[in-house]
């Protein structure tokens, strides 16, 4: 239970966090981020995402700053940090990949394309093989849900797809991200790393264009809708009249 709770600091640990790592660009970035929202407080999620695209995790640090950013209080933060998966406690590696283990991706695969990597990296679950950040380094887990299951069995590298894997062509996409390749993702645009993904859930795109020009569906996630256009099928018009159930009376 230590790790799931590590950024609630007394005081005194919290003013000694050093936020000198965030430079100006950061910080004005972080006003930005600020500036999109009607609360400030609205704004934590983005800019947990920019501290991540400077460290490669969220830090104490990291932790300081957001608070510092929007009048929170490190408690604050780290509730939010902790609760979801996306915000990586400890360093990542230059890649994240994800295999879904859900049930009908491990039923097709998913749980063999985990095993034939974690063996492979010699890794288990939020583990990184290789020096966290440097080119190669790979933090692998397994992730419950990529909602791709017309595609299963499904993996990420930094949130991109990979669709119809098996355990060998996994293995082969793990090899070339370890020699410093960049496959191209199935769907979606040209691959990044971890930080850069991560500057992009910020909301920040430093090559917007790239970013969208790659294709955004697969063929078998269209095709019930190319079916129902081919053969006139309609969903059943909504009457314009129809009345609602009540709102049940408050207790």
């Amino acid at each position: 239970m230590t790790e799931q709770f590590q950024f609630t600091t007394t005081d005194d640990a919290a003013e000694a966090a050093d936020t000198s790592v965030f430079d100006e660009q950061t910080r004005s970035e972080a006003q930005q981020i600020i500036a999109r929202y009607p609360e400030p407080r609205s704004a934590l999620l983005p800019m947990l995402h920019l501290v991540q695209s400077v460290q490669g995790h969220v830090s104490p640090a990291g932790i300081q700053f957001c608070a510092d950013q929007l009048a929170l209080t490190t408690a604050e933060v780290s509730a939010v940090a902790t609760f979801y998966t996306m915000y990586k406690r400890k360093p990542c590696g230059q890649h994240l990949v994800s295999v879904c283990t859900n049930t009908l991706c491990a039923a097709l695969g998913g749980d063999a394309i985990y095993k034939t990597l974690g063996e492979h990296l010699g890794v288990g679950h939020d583990e990184t093989a290789g020096t966290p950040g440097e080119e190669g380094s790979i933090t692998l887990e397994h992730a419950e849900c990529l909602a791709a299951c017309d595609l299963a069995p499904v993996l990420q590298v930094n949130y991109e797809y990979f669709d119809n894997q098996t355990p060998e062509q996994a293995l082969e996409l793990v090899k070339a991200l370890q020699r410093g390749e960049k496959p191209a993702p199935t769907r979606g645009p040209a691959l990044s790393d971890f930080r850069g993904a991560e500057r992009q859930l910020a909301g920040f795109f430093d090559d917007l264009e790239s970013t969208v020009a790659g294709p955004s569906a697969a063929v078998e996630t269209l095709r019930g809708a190319q079916l129902a256009h081919e053969r006139g099928w309609t969903a059943p018009s909504m009457p314009d009249d129809v009345e609602l159930p009540p709102v049940p009376e408050k207790k």
